[in-house]
């Protein structure tokens, strides 16, 4: 077996699991999870009968083994999307690859960069990936499993959870081979600003990291302004060939299609190259019925306009009410609500759930002890992916939880 399996920590659903275990839920009231981000909203019809189509009106549609690089059609989408969002002039046969969703995409990727050094090994020391804290925990199992040495930088509430980079000291800089961000970020909903992306290409320059940029939360947003995104970032810097710069991003939260499971990297020509190379290896080509449905919603904004004014009608709803009782507020952008309450966050979570059947996720399963603290201690995340009048009962009940203990 591989040797590095052991290092991997449960997932933060099979934690919660277990700390569910040996309580009952009050049967009086419908139970309501804010535990897991997987959106709810109605996958527009529109990308479903694009899939429906290619299975039925395409005589080759499941007939033929699909290329790694996906389908011209559906690079040029990619393309076409990034233009439209970004202003951004991409190469669709030399800077994009399909994938199957940000967080395979995220794991392969990380395989394909980092060089693992064996541990001990003479006048060598073990590569390191650098990443948010609290985070997605792909980026640390990718890390383990890819020899690499996990490290992570808090967010700071005081400057909107921003990472503070001038924490890692140079060092560490100097080992990492990946730096991966989140930005919105899971699960704070930060956006970075182009001041904090010029440091980091400044840092990657210096020390020759590639930067992973997790941009899945990009189009649920409640400024008027959209978030920036790092190749948007790059381009307005100067740096057009994307320099060691892949960012990732799928349809999932867009398009509310998490079961499509249906994305894009796009970035630096040469990482796109070795990409591929280990994508066609790894086995790993989007279906063409898939390909076809995902076409059809890259090229469509009206469903995302659409589901955009959804999730602003929800928290503009429920995070009042929470605020009144607990310190949260509207994020930048993304579906949840990074709060700070009293107590043991694990402890709320494990009470809340028994008492009044509502689910969230405590803070310190989306983060780690790391140097000397934990930005996930007395936190918890609330996932607002159910219809407006679910996510609204649900904030009542957590109001009247929070009263109780007081």
């Amino acid at each position: 077996m591989n040797p590095l399996l052991p290092l991997l920590q449960p997932y933060p659903f099979e934690r919660l699991r277990q700390l569910f275990a040996n309580v009952t839920a009050n049967a009086a009231l419908r139970p309501i999870s804010l535990g897991m981000g997987e959106p709810k909203h109605p996958t527009p019809a529109f990308i479903q009968q694009a899939m429906i189509d290619a299975i039925v009106s395409t005589p080759s549609g499941l007939a033929s083994y699909p290329a790694t690089t996906g389908d011209v059609q559906l690079r040029k989408a990619f393309a076409h999307w990034l233009k439209q969002r970004y202003r951004l002039e991409v190469d669709p046969a030399t800077q994009m690859l399909p994938v199957n969703g940000s967080r395979e995409a995220l794991f392969a990727l990380t395989q394909t960069i980092v060089n693992p050094v064996p541990a001990g090994s003479k006048n060598n020391s073990a590569p390191v990936v650098v990443c948010p804290n609290p985070f997605y925990q792909i980026y640390e199992g990718a890390a383990l499993l890819a020899g690499a040495q996990p490290y992570f930088v808090a967010t700071d509430p005081a400057r909107n959870f921003a990472q503070d980079w001038d924490s890692v000291p140079t060092q560490v800089w100097r080992r990492t081979q990946l730096l991966i961000v989140c930005s919105p970020g899971n699960p704070t909903g930060a956006v970075m600003p182009l001041s904090e992306w010029k440091k980091l290409f400044d840092l990657s320059d210096r020390h020759g990291f590639v930067i992973a940029s997790d941009e899945c939360y990009s189009e649920i947003y409640f400024r008027d302004e959209p978030p920036l995104g790092g190749l948007q970032a790059a381009s307005i810097l100067g740096r057009g060939d994307f320099k060691n710069l892949i960012s990732l991003t799928s349809l999932s939260k867009r398009s509310n299609v998490p079961g499509m499971r249906s994305g894009f990297v796009a970035g630096d020509e040469a990482i796109i190259k070795q990409f591929l190379l280990y994508r066609t290896y790894h086995g790993c080509a989007m279906s063409p019925v898939v390909q076809a449905a995902s076409i059809a919603a890259w090229r469509d904004e009206q469903h995302v306009i659409d589901n955009r004014a959804l999730y602003r009608s929800k928290f503009a709803q429920v995070t009042p009410m929470l605020a009144n009782v607990m310190e949260v507020a509207l994020p930048d952008a993304g579906f949840y609500l990074w709060a700070k309450v009293k107590g043991n966050d694990a402890d709320f979570a494990r009470d809340l759930f028994t008492l009044y059947n509502v689910t969230v996720l405590p803070g310190t399963y989306l983060s780690r002890n790391s140097q000397g603290a934990n930005p996930g201690e007395g936190r918890i995340r609330m996932a607002l992916v159910a219809e407006t009048a679910e996510c609204v009962e649900a904030a009542q009940r957590i109001v009247q939880f929070v009263k109780s203990r007081t």
